[in-house]
């Protein structure tokens, strides 16, 4: 993937960022990249996730399905994310316009 297109490698570090708990591996993954690659697109955009806690923890611990609720819209949103970018990827590859 020399000459990906910049909306291309746009959504991956969006992708990288939107994921905090992921490693770039992981991420990389996803649109089928090598984490090297990811790597140098995040340096070069100057993207960075927030470290540390992100909010104060809530007073009371969710339910048991609270939790389960919120990890699966968690991993449905990952998967939707990563199905976008798999589908942008497959029609620069066709040779289709890339957007």
């Amino acid at each position: 993937m020399k000459n990906c297109p910049p909306q291309f490698e746009a959504d991956a570090v969006a992708l990288y960022r939107s994921r905090a708990e992921a490693t770039i591996r992981q991420v990389a993954a996803d649109p089928g990249i090598s984490p090297e690659t990811l790597r140098n697109w995040v340096r070069a955009a100057g993207a960075s996730r927030p470290r540390g806690r992100r909010a104060e923890a809530p007073a009371e611990p969710p339910t048991p399905w609270e939790a389960e609720n919120a990890a699966l819209r968690k991993k449905v949103r990952e998967l939707e994310e990563g199905r976008e970018i798999l589908r942008k990827a497959a029609k620069c590859f066709a040779g289709e316009t890339c957007r």
